[in-house]
């Protein structure tokens, strides 16, 4: 709502890119850091009325970023009052706290030893407003909160999502601890995904329900036909012995009649095969996920490499989302599946 007066001299042309413009003091310096922006509109506004409407907006977002960079500090109280909640909550829980004391990470253990944190951004009118709450959790974390509110009610909240989820960190931490898991390398709690190594570029990929861990999961098995189909077969023949007072990893054993490779006898690297294309294990991430159905061979591709190869071959055709050509390394036949991820 506020007004600035600016003299805007045009040249004998009329030109509004040799113009010159003459303003306060107060507007010169709200316009500091803009003056770039403001040459160049003035080079190519098609008119005076356009170069305004255009100098407005840079006004007001010069005039916004000001308003940003010179919030005023909170009061004295909101300070002794954060550090009289961070004292009866216990300093031992807290784990950062920036000069502002905008953000502060606080760190609590569930019942199995594992250390969880949780980083609270702290906005000016605390505690009349929420702070804003990041997990480390696969479900969303929403915190109850009245302007009565503290540090100590957010972390007991906190602790109570801990315990809700600590049988899914169970069956999670029993797969990265007694199976080969090729991805992710590094799951973070959030992580419901697990791809597990089966044998020689053979795995299930298998996505766990974090509110019913040990129910029976999504399964995909990735590797040639010849290979997964039967496991497939098991699948579907022996879920009725599912039983979810068993472990999911247990169930899995039982159900798919399979003992998962041992971390104790074989090393990761004993799964991790090269793509065939690309000589590489990782590409942006992606792991070899696509396998020739032919037994002799069973060189695996990433999908990317291989649809690439694929569409690069005269004698390849597509019908809708499957690619048929020759595999680079047999030439027997190929088919590539395309996942919802587009390579």
């Amino acid at each position: 709502g506020r007004d600035f007066h600016l003299r805007i001299l045009l040249p004998e042309d009329l030109q509004l890119k040799n113009a010159r413009l003459l303003c306060s003091w107060q507007l010169r310096t709200i316009l500091s850091g803009y003056h770039q922006i403001v040459q160049q509109r003035m080079q190519h506004s098609p008119d005076l009325v356009s170069f305004m409407m255009e100098l407005k907006m840079v006004l007001e977002v010069a005039l916004k970023n000001r308003q940003e960079l010179h919030v005023l500090p909170p009061p004295p109280q909101f300070y002794s009052s954060l550090l009289e909640e961070i004292g009866t909550l216990g300093w031992d829980k807290l784990v950062y706290v920036d000069t502002c004391f905008s953000t502060i990470k606080l760190k609590a253990e569930d019942a199995s030893g594992r250390e969880h944190l949780i980083t609270l951004k702290l906005k000016a009118k605390y505690p009349a407003e929420s702070p804003d709450c990041f997990v480390d959790f696969p479900v969303p974390f929403s915190v109850s909160w009245t302007p009565q509110s503290s540090l100590i009610s957010i972390h007991s909240q906190f602790l109570a999502a801990l315990e809700s989820l600590k049988t899914f960190w169970d069956v999670m931490d029993e797969i990265d601890e007694k199976t080969w898991v090729l991805e992710p390398e590094n799951p973070p709690r959030s992580a419901t995904a697990r791809r597990i190594a089966l044998g020689i570029n053979v795995s299930i990929n298998i996505e766990v329900d974090p509110r019913h861990p040990t129910m029976l999961p999504e399964c995909c098995f990735l590797g040639a036909d010849h290979v997964i189909k039967p496991l497939g077969i098991k699948l579907s023949r022996n879920i009725h012995l599912w039983d979810s007072e068993n472990s999911l990893l247990q169930n899995l054993k039982d159900v798919l009649e399979i003992d998962f490779p041992p971390r104790a006898i074989l090393e990761k690297s004993d799964f991790a095969v090269d793509c065939g294309i690309c000589y590489a294990y990782q590409l942006d991430g992606a792991i070899p996920d696509q396998v020739c159905n032919n037994s002799q061979c069973g060189q695996p591709f990433h999908q990317v490499c291989l649809y690439e190869w694929l569409r690069g071959l005269l004698t390849s055709r597509q019908s809708f989302n499957i690619i048929y050509g020759e595999c680079p390394y047999c030439s027997k036949p190929i088919t590539l599946k395309m996942s919802g991820r587009k390579p």
